[in-house]
């Protein structure tokens, strides 16, 4: 009877073994690395067809495609590094304009007490008798410029704040819109006017703006035109 159960014990030895897999919390990398990308080439090659063996241009379209997807991965990833480095250049450089004058392209603008408002007109040709309208929140015309004929360009105008009788505005948000005569008709023109600048927003959305003194949403880098002294 012993013998019989030593050669019991030998025979369940030499039977097979289940390899124990060892179980780990630790999440796995799933991502397919270069190294893995050549051994599956290599297990398809060991078990290729012998009478139908993988075409040359398969495999190399293989390697390309899988070399192609690599580049494109490490691409995003410095795309991504470049611009975080953009965003960080452009929002030390839109710091700087805090406190200053910048002169961007709308007719909304805001009075103080001890400024006025002044800007651009914008001609493309050479136009007759130029006029610049204030108007108040209500769309009531507070002050009227008369600028007269101007040539092709930019045509600066300032308003001082006063009414038509030299009276001192309120200060507030005033709406900036220009005129003139073409033919028999009149036309509105584009404007540009001047703010200063009380702040400067960065979003991953939207890059960096500039919060102007008294208009709500805030301008581009790109959209500043001209920066002058506060």
């Amino acid at each position: 009877m012993s013998e019989i159960s030593g050669s019991s014990n030998y025979i369940d030895q030499l039977s097979w073994q289940e390899p124990q897999t060892e179980i780990s919390d630790q999440p796995k990398d799933t991502m397919l690395s270069q190294e893995d990308f050549f051994q599956l080439l290599t297990q398809q090659l060991a078990y290729q067809d012998p009478f139908k063996p993988v075409e040359n241009a398969e495999m190399v379209a293989q390697m390309s495609s899988f070399t192609t997807a690599e580049g494109i991965g490490q691409l995003n990833e410095q795309m991504t590094g470049l611009n975080s480095i953009m965003s960080s250049s452009q929002a030390l450089q839109a710091s700087s304009l805090v406190g200053q004058k910048v002169l961007v392209p709308t007719g909304y603008s805001h009075k103080t007490d001890t400024t006025g408002i002044d800007g651009v007109v914008s001609l493309s040709a050479p136009t007759n008798n130029v006029t610049v309208r204030i108007e108040d929140t209500t769309g009531q015309v507070v002050h009227s410029i008369t600028m007269g004929a101007k040539e092709a360009g930019n045509a600066r105008f300032e308003w001082d704040g006063t009414d038509a009788s030299g009276n001192q505005l309120p200060q507030g948000n005033y709406v900036v819109k220009a005129y003139a005569l073409q033919g028999d008709s009149s036309v509105e023109l584009p404007i540009s006017t001047y703010a200063k600048v009380d702040s400067v927003s960065i979003s991953g959305a939207n890059g960096v703006a500039l919060n102007l003194q008294g208009i709500q949403g805030g301008f581009r880098l790109s959209d500043v035109l001209e920066v002058a002294k506060g």
